[in-house]
């Protein structure tokens, strides 16, 4: 199983990457072991993620999220509760 998340950096801003470990990763970039953009803007906090059956359909799904305005991530974001599931599973925005 992979994932693709979404961090939320110490600024504001937004991290979006792949992982087959999500936990792991995340402690990953909160200790500077993670990307050098989320070294610089630490600490993070794991906001949004997606299960994907293999890594070729996260990668894919990563560029995807990469390529949204900053407000259709806040959007998808704000469809997730603090467990992680979905709120409202129709029109997710940013979805193919």
């Amino acid at each position: 199983m992979t994932f693709v998340y979404i961090l939320e950096c110490a600024d504001g801003s937004f991290y979006t990457g792949w992982t087959t470990d999500l936990e792991r990763r995340v402690a990953q970039h909160n200790t500077g072991r993670g990307a050098g953009y989320t070294r610089s803007h630490r600490p993070v906090k794991l906001v949004y993620w997606e299960e994907h059956p293999d890594r070729s359909s996260a990668q894919r799904r990563e560029i995807a999220l990469k390529r949204l305005p900053r407000a259709r991530k806040a959007a998808l974001i704000a469809t997730r509760d603090a467990a992680g599931q979905v709120r409202e599973a129709d029109d997710l925005p940013g979805r193919p």
